[in-house]
């Protein structure tokens, strides 16, 4: 029973991503780039009662849909937190921008390129003078986790604390980034909304594309929306509560690709 129903799921999988290209839209030159697709198995990863946020062009197959109804998740289109419009800058998004004092130059060399395309929330420090980075991280998850920034961007001399601290926030997913691929990475799979960096371990150049990349790169979706839901329904849990793991589940699928 259990081979029949991987062999119709798979079939539907194929029938979708012909039909509907799992390309562009229809008349679209082609860009290369496959559209998400999100099947049943990544529906019943998903705790029961969550909600799926699921990038505009996500391809959602009808056995995944029955899931969603079965399990009571909430399938939502766009960001969780739409961004803010920046004032005076037609298309512009507002960025929470906070660095301690190892990080200062670099915040401020990077509030100067940002500025031109985006609304700056700068969350501190003003100086050299000495900080806690925590206070800074704190500062800025705050003004992401309550809508008021789109995305949020620390600096200290690691990247490390105040990624720590960060995530200490309900609603913050904090990655450490030091190069183009960890900040691809930090987008499309697991959907950051703040990114860390550490200024006494790259310089300024480097710190400048991962910047970029960082905020030009969309959540992938799909089998990664099923696996952010579940960070985020970490937030607040108690140390001792039990946590599902397909190790000790019997039941569990083998994980799908990465």
């Amino acid at each position: 029973m259990a081979d029949e129903r991987a062999e119709i799921e798979a079939l539907v999988r194929r029938v979708v991503m012909r039909t509907l290209g799992a390309g562009d839209t229809p008349g679209a030159p082609d860009t290369g780039r496959k559209r998400p697709l999100l099947d049943e198995a990544a529906v019943r990863e998903t705790p029961s009662g969550a909600t799926l946020t699921l990038a505009p062009n996500t391809i959602i197959t009808p056995l995944a849909r029955q899931a969603a109804q079965e399990r009571r998740i909430t399938l939502q289109v766009g960001p969780a937190n739409p961004p803010p419009t920046a004032a005076g800058k037609p298309g512009g998004r507002r960025i929470a921008l906070g660095a301690d004092h190892g990080g200062y130059e670099l915040k401020e060399a990077l509030k100067a390129t940002l500025a031109a395309e985006y609304e700056i929330i700068d969350c501190g420090t003003h100086s050299k003078e000495a900080v806690d980075y925590p206070d800074i991280a704190v500062a800025v998850a705050r003004r992401v986790a309550a809508g008021e920034a789109w995305r949020g961007i620390i600096i200290d001399g690691a990247g490390i604390g105040s990624c720590m601290a960060a995530n200490k926030i309900a609603g913050i997913r904090a990655a450490m980034c030091y190069d183009q691929a960890t900040a691809v990475n930090s987008r499309e799979h697991n959907n950051a909304n703040v990114l860390t960096l550490g200024a006494g371990l790259i310089g300024p150049n480097l710190a400048q594309q991962i910047v970029k990349t960082w905020l030009g790169t969309e959540f992938g979706g799909g089998r990664h929306a099923a696996r952010v839901a579940k960070i985020d329904a970490l937030d607040g849990q108690p140390a001792a509560a039990p946590v599902a793991s397909a190790a000790t589940d019997k039941q569990a699928k083998p994980p799908s690709a990465y």
